[in-house]
């Protein structure tokens, strides 16, 4: 009788040994442990489906490298479609739970990963949201949020396509750790940065599409990106936080009516250092650790959450101090 052979494990038990393990992590304090982020940085093509393709391809790239909790940029499946107003656009819509939460809980089981996916959200006939799908370990679909503030520019219509979120400022546990999401507009709103961060999460998302209209680049494109880039930083600062923010990069529509994303994806520690910056003209995947004691030297030497008057802040409910 041999006995060098490895007992067969049955699949029953494979699930069941995977579940233990996902069970034992979320019962890990969050807050103890270092936690790596990472970024996907990417263009998209006309083609949706080789958008979700290059995404996993990337997915896996930033796993290898060591990160733990990937975040994808705002509406990763397509090219940025709100430049213009088209009803056949809204065919771009998906369900969630649907087919790319399935693909990426696929893969997040695999590699044992938390993915962050920015979708176009099908709630029901005529009712879309700008929504991004927290995908646990086991791929479940640990929660979502739907984009609550809605942008209308030129070149980025998204009045047109999204209702504003219903399910307000939300965190999320995930087995490596708390974690906030937020979506682009949002980024310039601090009172959406401060409802989240008192939530409990280590870390604030934002997948992100902002770029350079071509006309104005040359007078106010640096102007532009810096005031992107304070404004988040700042949001590290005064939450004392962990701030990841990812953008998209590569020009999208006609030459001359078109966007330039800016790429430049960032992530910043909880006093507004950036400590890791990808470039404005080039794909890449941004890989940087996180520590949950430095969130609480930071809220020790600057208590601004101990100093908040909350008893003084009802005004902020006004549109406006007539």
């Amino acid at each position: 009788m041999r006995f060098d052979a490895a007992p067969r494990v049955s699949e029953g038990t494979r699930i069941a040994q995977r579940g233990q393990r996902h069970h034992n992590r979320i019962m890990q304090n969050s807050s103890a442990g270092k936690f790596r982020v990472g970024l996907v940085q990417m263009s998209c093509a006309a083609d949706p489906n080789e958008n979700l393709e290059k995404a996993r391809w990337r997915i896996r790239e930033a796993a290898a490298g060591g990160a733990q909790i990937i975040c994808l940029q705002e509406l990763f499946r397509s090219q940025y479609f709100c430049r213009e107003e088209n009803a056949e656009l809204f065919a771009l819509a998906e369900s969630i739970p649907g087919p790319t939460t399935e693909t990426l809980g696929n893969l997040a089981r695999e590699l044992e990963i938390v993915i962050i996916a920015s979708l176009f959200e099908r709630r029901g006939a005529g009712l879309y949201h700008n929504t991004a799908a927290v995908i646990g370990t086991n791929g479940e679909i640990a929660g979502i949020y739907r984009k609550m503030h809605i942008p209308d520019d030129p070149l980025y219509f998204e009045k047109f396509y999204f209702t504003p979120g219903d399910l307000g400022f939300l965190s999320f546990d995930t087995a490596f750790a708390r974690v906030g999401v937020l979506v682009c507009w949002d980024q310039w709103y601090p009172e959406a940065a401060r409802l989240s961060s008192l939530g409990g999460p280590n870390v604030l998302f934002y997948p992100t599409a902002i770029g350079w209209h071509p006309a104005e680049k040359e007078r106010y494109g640096a102007a532009q990106l810096d005031a992107w880039k304070t404004i988040q930083r700042a949001h590290a600062i005064a939450n004392g936080i962990y701030v990841a923010a990812v953008n998209r990069v590569g020009f999208e529509g006609p030459k001359d009516h078109g966007l330039e994303f800016w790429g430049s994806s960032f992530v910043a520690d909880p006093f507004g250092q950036v400590i890791a910056e990808a470039p404005s003209t080039e794909e890449a995947i941004l890989i940087a650790e996180c520590d949950p004691h430095r969130v609480e030297e930071v809220r020790r030497n600057w208590p601004f959450l101990r100093d908040r008057r909350i008893d003084a802040y009802s005004p902020i409910l006004k549109r406006w101090l007539d």
